[in-house]
C-alpha cells in the first residue's frame, strides 16, 4: 500500500497534522480534527510535546551528548532531533526508529544526504533488535535516548521495557520521555476519555494514559535531573516563561530527563 492509498490513520500522520507538517493524509486529518473537536487543546498538547523534545536535545548537547536514539520518531519534520543536535553540536549522530514502514520510507527520503542521521524500521518493544541494528551509534559512549510520547502507544506495564533500554546505555547517557497523564479537573478527565475513545477507534496505534506515579517509575535506574518529573512545559522552559495555571493542555503532559549513573 502506498502512502496515498493509506486509508487508516497513523499516530505519525495525526501528529504531523497537529504540527502543521506536510506528510499526513486525509485520514490522519480526519482523526486529528475529530479529536480536537472533543478536546480543542489536542493540537497544543502536540506542540508542547515537540517544544519539550527540542529543549531536551539542546540541553543534552550542552551536557556533552553527541548521539541520539529517538524511539517512535514519526516523520522528521522541521525542527526535529538531527537538526537541533547538529545546530548546537555539529557532527552529532541520530538514529530515528518507527514501526510504520511508510513512515520510515518517507523519513529516509527526507534524510537523504544526511550521513549522520537515519531511520530504522523496528518495534519499540524489541530494544535488543534496535541496539543491534543502530550501527550509526556507539553504545559504549553516552547516548541521548528519546522516548517522547511513544510509551502511551505501548500497552501494559512498560517499566521492564524501559529498563531493558536503560540497562544497555553507557554511564552518562540520558533518558528523556513525555507521557500523557490524567488532568485533575473532572470535566477535563471526561473530555480526555472522549478524545482517547475517538482516537483509538480510528488510529492503528491505540493510546493510553498513565498516572504520575506510573510515569515516575519509568525512570528506574536513572537519576532525575532538575527540575525532576514535571509538566513538560515546566521542564527547563525558555527564559521569561510564565506558567498559566488555567492551561489545560499543559496539565495533561508530563516530562522528565534521567541520567544513567556509573554502576547502573
Amino acid at each position: 500500500m502506498t502512502e496515498q492509498e493509506r486509508t487508516t490513520a497513523t499516530a505519525a500522520g495525526v501528529y504531523d497534522w497537529y504540527l502543521n507538517g506536510h506528510h499526513h493524509l486525509p485520514c490522519d486529518a480526519e482523526v486529528a480534527i475529530a479529536a480536537q473537536k472533543v478536546f480543542p487543546l489536542a493540537g497544543q498538547v502536540a506542540r508542547y510535546n515537540r517544544d519539550f523534545l527540542q529543549r531536551v536535545v539542546r540541553w543534552m548537547t550542552g551536557h556533552g551528548i553527541r548521539q541520539f536514539l529517538d524511539i517512535g520518531s514519526g516523520y522528521p519534520v522541521a525542527g526535529n532531533v538531527h537538526e537541533i543536535a547538529q545546530r548546537y553540536a555539529p557532527g552529532s549522530r541520530v538514529v530515528y526508529v518507527d514501526l510504520d514502514p511508510r513512515t520510515v520510507e518517507v523519513s529516509n527520503d527526507l534524510l537523504a544526504g544526511e550521513p549522520d542521521a537515519t531511520c530504522l524500521l523496528a518495534d519499540a518493544r524489541e530494544p535488543e533488535d534496535i541496539f543491534e541494528r543502530a550501527g550509526l551509534l556507539d553504545f559504549g559512549e553516552p547516548v541521548g535516548l528519546l522516548m517522547v510520547s511513544v510509551l502511551p502507544f505501548v500497552p501494559g506495564d512498560v517499566r521492564p521495557l524501559v529498563r531493558r533500554y536503560v540497562d544497555r546505555l553507557a554511564p552518562g547517557s540520558y533518558l528523556a520521555l513525555t507521557h500523557i497523564t490524567t488532568p485533575e479537573d473532572e470535566r477535563q478527565q471526561r473530555k480526555q476519555e472522549d478524545v482517547r475513545d475517538t482516537y483509538n477507534a480510528k488510529v492503528r496505534q491505540s493510546a493510553q494514559v498513565r498516572g504520575r506515579a506510573e510515569v515516575a517509575a519509568l525512570f528506574e535506574g536513572t537519576e532525575l535531573v532538575a527540575p525532576g518529573l514535571v509538566l513538560a512545559t515546566h521542564w527547563n522552559p525558555p527564559r521569561g516563561y510564565l506558567p498559566d495555571p488555567d492551561d489545560q493542555a499543559s496539565a495533561v503532559l508530563l516530562g522528565a530527563v534521567g541520567r544513567v549513573p556509573s554502576g547502573t
